[in-house]
């Protein structure tokens, strides 16, 4: 099932689908993840968790920024949304607003190059909806997050794989120990343009 958002230049489909979703067509996103659904391929070993909920669509060649604001509603420990690039099964990145173990939501980045690395980064300890942001660069990727659209700390800096591979970029919701948790992507927006500040906040 495709999913129009005119904010987007490219249509969005499910991988893997949600227990529900509701879109204004536009630039806003409602997604219910179901109970125990996880994004992580387990450094340790293990069969991969890939039943996540992700929406991705395949962006236009060039550098670009996405960008959205993102609120969850916390149950349960690493309940999540995030924004997610996706290469493959063992190919993938997600930045995510998720509740830690301690039951405090947080910003975390996880990188998967056959296995996942995974990376906690700063608190929100009010749990207000939070705005994330992906950008390519070329062969590499830059994820950063803010509070209110205009400063922007970096989370992580990276390339994922073959820069020639094809990939898609989207949304996903997950709630791996939990009873399922909604998510809500709003402003969504998409920048055509080559992010020019990479560390100064910009």
């Amino acid at each position: 099932m495709q999913i129009p958002l005119s904010a987007l230049p490219m249509s969005l489909s499910w991988d893997v689908p949600p227990a529900g979703c509701r879109s204004d067509g536009a630039g806003s996103l409602l997604v219910d993840a179901p109970a125990r659904t996880d994004l992580f391929v387990d450094p340790a070993g293990g069969e991969p968790s890939l039943g996540a909920p992700r929406l991705l669509g395949t962006p236009p060649d060039g550098d670009f920024q996405l960008r959205a604001r993102i609120g969850v509603r916390f149950a349960a420990a690493y309940d999540a949304g995030t924004l997610l690039v996706w290469a493959g099964e063992r190919s993938w990145a997600k930045l995510c607003y998720e509740r830690s173990p301690q039951g405090v939501p947080m910003v975390v980045s996880v990188v998967t190059r056959d296995v996942s690395d995974d990376a906690n980064g700063v608190e929100v300890p009010d749990g207000e909806p939070i705005r994330l942001r992906v950008s390519r660069l070329g062969p590499a990727w830059a994820f950063h997050a803010g509070v209110d659209g205009s400063r922007w700390s970096l989370v992580r800096y990276f390339r994922l794989g073959d820069p020639a591979a094809p990939v898609r970029v989207g949304f996903e919701a997950q709630s791996p120990t939990g009873e399922g948790c909604r998510v809500s992507f709003d402003d969504v927006a998409f920048v055509p343009e080559r992010l020019t500040d990479l560390r100064g906040g910009a």
